[in-house]
């Protein structure tokens, strides 16, 4: 049975295509790079940003790491309130620690703005650790899920009964390179489809509702 409960927080918990994609296209227009179609901006809610910048845009690592600055610009004054809660999300939540689950947040996104959000939307009193990228650079998947773990106590013997919740291949990569499970979440639907199953999420859930019940039943 899972007891330890690690959820993404962009297309999981909340709904930030508005502010991501504002935000990215305010970047390249600012360094005067051209700006992809609309399809494009979408991919770049969920993976970390610099990889997104280099994948997508086809920027060096060094030009990536430049618009990841650019971008913070926008999106820590603006572009973070440019964002919607998953219907439910926080209700959910609180179900699940009443029920006795520790939940964590485990996010590539700068832990400040982690912490803002979950705050603003009421998801910080029932998490036991907000985890996210420093200040400068973006943490992989795999990376911050594993000082979640570590923020937790969790150790080796532990990883059976730990499950991340996410809406990206990454975070299922992440997890599976962590040791542990995870279940994809379509409840924006900004992975392409197949891609979760793909990359071997152990199930979809299409609904809150869908998601807790897997959970209460494993």
């Amino acid at each position: 049975m899972y007891r330890y409960i690690l959820f993404d927080l962009d297309g999981t918990l909340t709904d930030s295509k508005e502010g991501i994609v504002n935000s990215v296209r305010w970047t390249l227009r600012s360094m005067d790079a051209p700006v992809p179609e609309e399809e494009i901006l979408q991919l770049f809610i969920g993976p970390p940003l610099q990889d997104s910048f280099e994948r997508f845009c086809g920027f060096s690592p060094e030009r990536a790491v430049e618009a990841v600055a650019v971008f913070r610009e926008r999106y820590l004054p603006v572009g973070q309130f440019e964002n919607r809660a998953a219907p439910g999300a926080a209700e959910l939540l609180a179900r699940l620690k009443g029920k006795g689950y520790v939940l964590a947040l485990a996010s590539s996104k700068p832990e400040e703005l982690c912490v803002s959000i979950c705050k603003r939307f009421g998801f910080t009193p029932h998490l036991s650790a907000i985890v996210g990228s420093p200040p400068l650079g973006d943490r992989s998947k795999a990376d911050v899920i594993r000082e979640a773990m570590a923020q937790l106590d969790l150790t080796e013997a532990d990883r059976p009964a730990v499950l991340m919740v996410g809406d990206r291949k990454f975070d299922v990569l992440g997890a599976r390179e962590c040791g542990v499970d995870c279940v994809g979440v379509r409840f924006f639907g900004y992975a392409p489809p197949g891609e979760l199953e793909d990359a071997g999420a152990i199930a979809v859930a299409e609904t809150v509702e869908e998601l807790e019940a897997f959970i209460l039943s494993h």
